[in-house]
């Protein structure tokens, strides 16, 4: 379901030069499909930002059962560094009294701040184990597929809805799922086996007045939409926003610059290279792909033993295309057209399928051919 501006709505972006050290390092996780696994440390400075954060990625500390789930989380994950690596870890870090305190202690924002580097390896590793319960979940509980992507259309679409009326300036969005015929090409084109992962499943499109608020639109997504935690980590396609000449935009960008955990012009993107093989040459866009957390409580059973309680969040694969108007009507024509797209990869396809199996011209001289 496409929506479109309204036309009273005046923009209300956060300005790329008010945007510090947390807002830069968050976008250009979005930027280059890095992952919150090689991070060093956070940035939150108070319980109520780690409960924005905690928000929306769907817990909420108010709820006791939310509070026992993140707690067994902890738990798990402190067993296994002191189990498999014999971690030291600290009860203040093991046993937090507030739960928010333990990202606090990896942001460096809670004494005692030595205890920074071992709340972050703790928290890592309960990304992961959230993760793994998660699927874990997804399989033992009776979901239709269908059921979850009404869920998650209802959310995406919805919040997009808000956001618009809000005055992002977002002059278009519309979500889509990819037809069987569209998949079992992609699965053919792809030179991974067959039963590769296709993370752009369910694509939804966001077109911004100008390429300029594509960075603030992007990072108003991951305050209201998506938690930036949840980037998946090498499926990002960005050869339309470049980091290094945000920085150099921004009027702290040297200083900020430093403060990055990565050099800022690592892994930066090659504009005039395609980033997919069957993209024209002038394709300009940023894709990224998302672990969208969904809550499941209307499909779980009432009574659940303790041991088992694998919570009520599961994850489903969402591609988010954002791009500019200018810049997408130029996607709209020529070779970067989708229709050109779709050609050259129906090519490959057929001519995967039909390798070895082609009938052989015949020979000057034979009857038949050999």
């Amino acid at each position: 379901m496409p929506g479109k501006a309204t036309p009273e709505a005046g923009p209300r972006l956060r300005p790329l030069d008010a945007m510090g050290a947390r807002e830069l390092e968050t976008l250009r996780l979005v930027l280059r499909g890095g992952s919150v696994v090689d991070w060093r440390r956070l940035d939150f400075e108070t319980r109520e930002e780690v409960d924005r954060f905690l928000g929306i990625n769907l817990f909420d500390l108010a709820s006791a059962r939310d509070e026992q789930r993140v707690r067994s989380i902890l738990k798990q994950a402190v067993e296994y560094l002191r189990t498999v690596f014999g971690y030291r870890v600290a009860d203040a870090v093991a046993h937090p009294e507030d739960l928010r305190d333990l990202f606090l202690l990896a942001s460096g924002a809670l004494e005692p701040r030595k205890y920074r580097r071992i709340a972050c390896v703790v928290l890592k590793v309960m990304h992961v184990v959230q993760h793994l319960e998660a699927r874990e979940l997804l399989f033992r509980t009776p979901v239709r597929e269908a059921d979850l992507a009404e869920k998650v259309d209802r959310r995406v679409i919805g919040e997009l809805t808000r956001l618009q009326a809000e005055g992002l300036p977002i002059v278009e969005f519309g979500g889509s799922a990819k037809p069987r015929h569209s998949l079992m090409t992609k699965l053919l084109a792809k030179r991974e086996s067959v039963a590769a992962q296709i993370f752009d499943r369910v694509r939804y499109r966001i077109v911004t007045e100008r390429r300029e608020q594509i960075p603030s639109v992007v990072l108003a997504l991951t305050e209201r939409l998506f938690p930036f935690n949840h980037t998946i980590p090498n499926q990002t396609q960005n050869n339309l926003v470049s980091f290094t000449e945000l920085l150099k935009s921004h009027p702290d960008g040297g200083r900020l610059g430093e403060a990055l955990q990565f050099p800022h012009d690592d892994e930066e993107p090659d504009p005039a290279k395609p980033q997919n093989d069957f993209s024209g040459r002038a394709y300009r866009v940023l894709n990224f792909v998302v672990d969208l957390p969904v809550r499941i409580d209307e499909f779980m059973p009432r009574a659940i033993p303790a041991g088992e309680d694998l919570g009520r969040i599961v994850y489903s694969l969402v591609e988010l295309q954002v791009v500019d108007a200018e810049t997408q009507r130029h996607n709209e024509a020529g070779d970067s057209s989708h229709d050109r797209y779709k050609r050259r990869q129906l090519k490959r396809v057929l001519r995967r399928l039909s390798r070895g199996l082609v009938v052989p011209k015949k020979k000057p001289g034979h009857g038949k051919a050999e």
